[in-house]
């Protein structure tokens, strides 16, 4: 009895009649063919969040812009009108002869005029200036803890800076504009019962 092996059956792919190819044969390219790579899988709900448009907006034109020159216009004429019909109320000439018992800036530099009460003018003039406006610029980039927040209980960090910041300044102003008399003394207006008490408020626009 003799073994006899048989031969190896080789298998003979025929190509695919191209009338006869389907989606799947079209898909079947070898890699070195193909001119693109994967990379990543994005997923589904990621692609229709970028191309969701929001439903709760409004065009800047002409909606915002309308808005916003109408408003312009009218405080413009507002303020035509007071300067037509309003006298502004300006002091006399300067005389150099005279000094004046109160000698205080406009009301929008009495801190400044404050500070330089208690720091050297490099100081109070030029760092502390310089320091309220760099970190008010630096305060969105402090507090990067949640950077898509829209309301401030999410954003106390920076909150409570600016809010520190603008409290300091209202201080100083607030001194400097009730409690500053004559030679920029230290009175308390109304208070008849305090040694440095003043009739008044040495104030002025």
């Amino acid at each position: 009895m003799t073994d006899t092996k048989k031969p190896a059956e080789t298998r003979v792919v025929l190509p695919v009649d191209p009338t006869r190819r389907t989606e799947i044969d079209k898909q079947r390219v070898p890699m070195s063919a193909r001119p693109y790579r994967l990379l990543a899988m994005v997923k589904q709900d990621a692609v229709v969040r970028v191309q969701k448009e929001p439903d709760d907006t409004v065009m800047t034109w002409p909606h915002l812009v309308a808005i916003e020159f109408l408003a312009a216009v009218v405080i413009s004429i507002f303020l035509l009108l007071m300067g037509l019909f309003i006298n502004a109320p300006l002091e006399e000439l300067a005389n150099p002869n005279v000094t004046p018992a109160v000698a205080k800036a406009p009301w929008y530099f009495l801190g400044l005029q404050e500070l330089l009460n208690y720091f050297h003018p490099s100081v109070a003039g030029v760092l502390v200036p310089g320091f309220i406006f760099a970190g008010g610029a630096l305060l969105p980039y402090i507090d990067r803890e949640n950077i898509d927040a829209k309301k401030p209980s999410e954003r106390k960090t920076a909150v409570m800076l600016f809010s520190l910041l603008c409290i300091l300044g209202l201080t100083v102003t607030f001194i400097a504009i009730f409690f500053r008399g004559p030679g920029y003394s230290l009175v308390v207006p109304y208070l008849p019962f305090f040694d440095n008490s003043s009739n008044g408020l040495h104030f002025s626009l």
